[in-house]
């Protein structure tokens, strides 16, 4: 036990240990504590607005549901550029390349400010027209338009934590990623109430509020993430000989993230399909099944932290020309998401109404968020599996495995189940959810088997 607990506490700290080497197990848990904390993190962000703004109105609850499941496009930047940039750190680290670390850096970064930027200027200038597509009604419009309108414009913090977060955790340095969101949550918590409320000398603007608070705290973060790169107080050290676009490095980036793009763009706009399908039941329905979701992502996320930690120790196996310790990790790290996510998954079948309650009593809305986070949970060990599979291929740098895969699952499959079981055999909302559910579970089995194969470990990088 106290060998357990010295590791996580040096987990929290930060270590500059070398995760090419040495027992398997105890490494994930240096790299997965401050992921999964860092995850958690990230999770309350979408939790505290929802809390916050589900005392403004079931309304300003479904414009958030709506305007997130459009931030989609947004946060696949942010992922897929993530993915690209995890992939090439983590194997220039293993090879012990820090040079080439640093300009992989770079590179991402600035893809990043050009990309989030220009989604940004055309999303928030054609924020209405984009909510009358949703299906949002009148009244959101009217009551809401200025949350829409604020976190489209200022994406690029968000696209920018994703992505340096992303650069850190591939070169073993989790726990600075932690303290970034720390840090960026601590003041989302505290800003939001006092704008959206009108607390003391601030204006009271509503759920228009929540989306200034969250960006001030994301951009606070983003700076800090800056300052540490050039610093020195990472193991990636940007100097200034590394401002400059190194066409070969980018292309490298340019082209795992383009696929990491495709694969996660794949799998997050499938939300975006099961809102439309979801909108059409009416506003109760589409409160409670965001209410439900945003819940659900507050488990998923941290189990985002071991598949991240596997991702990561994926890319430094093989750079370091270990790809049987690459594999190794993978199936340890998909047992421990397993029994942390079962567990979740039990606490939430039983206790459903109970967390619903913390956000709304509505007796409208409060059946399907309980139905929502009852039945999708129940798919959490098949999720944990697929989730760390579908990162170690990214971790090694074979991101159109997993980009067939999610096409596969989540449009081919889940979006046509969810109109079947929801529409056609008038099951409603609870189709949608089903169809969530079983689609997680085939990602796992497809992914798991496809791993089996090994061919992931022949990825160049």
């Amino acid at each position: 036990m106290k060998r357990w607990l010295a590791l996580f506490s040096e987990a929290i700290r930060g270590s500059d240990r070398d995760y090419t080497i040495g027992p398997v197990g105890p490494a994930l848990v240096m790299l997965s504590v401050p992921m999964v904390l860092e995850m958690a993190m990230e999770s309350l962000f979408a939790v505290v607005d929802v809390f916050y703004v589900s005392r403004v109105s079931a309304d300003a609850v479904a414009t958030v549901g709506i305007t997130e499941s459009m931030l989609t496009i947004v946060y696949t930047v942010a992922l897929g550029l993530g993915i690209g940039a995890m992939a090439v750190v983590a194997r220039r680290i293993g090879e012990k390349d820090d040079e080439g670390a640093a300009q992989a850096a770079v590179q991402a970064i600035a893809l990043g400010v050009i990309v989030a930027a220009s989604v940004g200027i055309v999303a928030a200038l054609n924020a209405e027209r984009l909510m009358r597509i949703m299906g949002a009604t009148p009244a959101m419009i009217e009551s809401s338009l200025g949350y829409t309108q604020v976190m489209f414009a200022g994406n690029v913090t968000v696209t920018l934590l994703f992505l340096v977060n992303a650069i850190f955790r591939g070169a073993g340095d989790p726990a600075i990623a932690m303290r970034m969101l720390w840090l960026g949550n601590a003041i989302n918590i505290v800003v939001c109430p006092f704008l959206i409320f009108g607390i003391g000398p601030f204006p009271e603007l509503g759920v228009t509020g929540a989306a200034i608070g969250t960006n001030i705290g994301r951009g606070t973060a983003v700076l800090t993430q800056l300052w540490i790169l050039g610093s020195g107080r990472s193991r990636i050290h940007i100097k200034r000989r590394h401002l400059v676009l190194v066409p070969s490095v980018m292309w490298n980036v340019c082209r795992l993230s383009g696929s990491g793009f495709v694969q996660i763009l794949i799998d997050t706009s499938s939300y975006i399909g099961l809102v439309r399908v979801i909108s059409t039941f009416g506003s109760d329905a589409l409160a409670g099944y965001t209410i439900g979701v945003r819940t659900v992502i507050f488990a998923i996320l941290p189990a985002w932290g071991l598949a991240n930690a596997a991702a990561t120790m994926v890319g430094q196996a093989l750079g370091a020309k270990k790809p049987e310790r690459a594999e190794e990790a993978v199936w340890t790290a998909g047992k421990y998401n397993a029994i942390v996510l079962g567990a979740v998954s039990v606490l939430f079948v039983a206790l459903a109404p109970w967390i619903v309650s913390i956000y709304t009593s509505d007796p409208l809305v409060a059946p399907y968020a309980t139905s929502c986070l009852r039945i999708v949970s129940a798919g959490f060990v098949f999720f944990a599996y697929g989730l760390v599979f579908t990162q170690s291929f990214n971790g090694a740098g074979d991101t159109w495995t997993p980009t067939w895969i999610n096409l596969g699952c989540f449009w081919v499959f889940q979006i046509p189940l969810a109109w079947l079981l929801a529409i056609h055999l008038e099951m409603g909302p609870r189709g949608v959810f089903i169809a969530m559910t079983v689609a997680f579970s085939t990602l796992a089995v497809v992914s798991g088997l496809v791993f089996r194969r090994g061919r992931w470990k022949q990825t160049s990088v």
